[in-house]
């Protein structure tokens, strides 16, 4: 049976669903909008026997959470934007070495400092490509107080599952509402642990995968004694500049999760079985896609909404199938840019009408900021039929 329904902040339930999933260590400095996950671990964590510390920045923060990932335990972090942007070269490292662990990145205005508590959208491109080099990941996206609980086991699960570093990117405005939210029981939600080796442990060898693609993780302390760089490394995990070692290492990156991506990319339908127009949403942009879309088919314009849970890898496919048979696409988004637009327009290519809808200062688009452009466009393709 699940809890009573109780009243919770989105921050809050990124906290719970991580120590749902088994989280026992959090590492990070306070930063505006994220700082009460923090709070909330800082608290929750030792009741559970886990350990919270707070680093003296963003840079050794991630540097804690990756080494005790490597010792056994599920690890997190939460930041916002300039302390995710320290955190870059660590996070690469994680993607490297395969380093299971989960960074919070909640979303806020910026460049720089910027608005610091106050929302924004626009860390979409930076989450996928703020390292160098040839490297990829794995990036979910909240728009309710219970999805900030369920995708951050999800994140987890997906962590363990492949060896790779999971962020989850809510806005501001998920993350500080609070709404009525029903908690599962232990064991109605799915925990994932990481595949530990079996062999002997004088044969083991840490990126040496298994035939799904993921190879198996010991754990620092335990028999299996192993080594990990951040340089380019071999299947014993010891530094190897060979051209094709090279090619298999980073191709081995991309294909675990090319290979499994319809068991990571999630995404949620609202009212497009019947729908002429389709706004592709994320976060809080998919609160206000929603009730627009019903104000819209009030007005007789039959609208339906495609919410992206993972924002990468990207839902190309769910894209195209349900863009086949509308006559445009809009996409808000709480950027200057249009970063997911951008890649809408890849996916769909020049002959598709798709509108933007873009706020950049700070505050939130509303249902009637994307509801006017639906109903100009609608009237301007009237206007030529006519």
């Amino acid at each position: 049976m699940a809890t009573e329904p109780q009243l919770m902040q989105g921050n809050q339930a990124i906290a719970e669903g991580a120590l749902y999933a088994g989280a026992r260590f959090y590492a990070g400095y306070p930063i505006t909008p994220s700082s009460e996950i923090a709070e909330e671990c800082s608290v929750r964590l030792p009741q559970l026997g886990g350990v919270f510390i707070q680093m003296e920045d963003e840079i050794a923060s991630i540097a804690a959470v990756v080494g005790a990932s490597l010792a056994g335990a599920k690890a997190l972090t939460a930041t916002s934007g300039p302390g995710f942007s320290l955190m870059q070269e660590n996070l690469g490292l994680a993607i490297m070495g395969e380093v299971p662990c989960v960074i919070v990145n909640v979303q806020r205005a910026g460049p720089s400092t910027g608005l610091a508590t106050k929302p924004a959208q626009s860390d979409m491109m930076q989450v996928r490509w703020g390292r160098h080099g040839d490297q990829t990941l794995i990036a979910l996206c909240p728009a309710t107080v219970s999805e900030c609980f369920s995708l951050t086991v999800k994140a987890f699960n997906l962590a363990e599952r492949f060896r790779v570093p999971v962020v989850l990117m809510p806005d501001e405005i998920v993350g500080h509402m609070r709404e009525g939210v029903v908690l599962p029981q232990a064991g109605e939600l799915e925990v994932i642990e990481r595949k530990a080796p079996t062999g002997p442990p004088a044969s083991y060898l840490p990126f040496a995968a298994d035939a799904d693609g993921i190879a198996p993780l010991a754990a620092y302390g335990s028999d299996y004694v192993f080594h990990i760089t951040s340089s380019m490394h071999g299947k014993d995990g010891y530094s190897n500049n060979d051209p094709a070692n090279a090619a298999w290492r980073v191709r081995q990156l991309h294909e675990k999760l090319e290979r499994h991506r319809d068991e990571i990319v999630l995404t949620q339908c609202f009212d497009t079985d019947d729908m002429d127009v389709l706004l592709v949403t994320f976060g809080a942009t998919t609160r206000a896609g929603r009730a627009c879309a019903l104000q819209a088919r009030e007005q007789g314009i039959k609208a339906g909404v495609l919410q992206l849970q993972t924002i990468w890898p990207f839902a190309d496919k769910e894209v195209a199938a349900l863009a086949r048979n509308v006559r445009m696409v809009v996409v808000p988004e709480m950027n200057y840019s249009g970063q997911l637009a951008g890649e809408v327009r890849k996916v769909l290519g020049a002959a598709m009408d798709i509108r933007s809808v873009n706020r950049f200062n700070g505050t939130i688009i509303t249902p009637q900021d994307i509801l006017d452009v639906i109903s100009r466009s609608v009237t301007a393709q009237r206007e030529m039929q006519d």
